[in-house]
């Protein structure tokens, strides 16, 4: 008898169980599919946080750059927020979404 996580609320549970005892989770069920299904939602949630760091940093570079001119001011430093947030914020999604693809399904 080993544990393993449920494929529905992660706890660990006995791999001789019919159901999970804090979910109530059939586990007879194709647990494959569930993990691929896992997989397919993490990858969509990396790509959405993604998108949204992306369109951080891009709102800061066209908020700086507004109107043909350099910003200057409080929408100076918006602007340069927007843009190291969304840029770091970037970086560190892709690096996730990479590390989440060498995961095996």
């Amino acid at each position: 008898m080993a544990l393993v996580a449920c494929p529905s609320c992660h706890k660990r549970i006995s791999s001789k169980a019919s159901e999970c005892s804090n979910c109530h989770a059939s586990l007879s069920d194709d647990n494959e599919s569930h993990r691929r299904i896992r997989h397919i939602k993490k990858s969509n949630q990396l790509l959405n946080q993604s998108l949204f760091s992306m369109s951080l940093f891009i709102f800061g570079v066209a908020l700086g750059f507004w109107g043909g001119e350099v910003a200057t001011g409080a929408r100076a430093y918006v602007a340069g927020a927007c843009f190291v947030f969304g840029f770091i914020g970037y970086l560190i999604c892709r690096i996730r979404i990479v590390l989440h693809k060498r995961k095996s399904v």
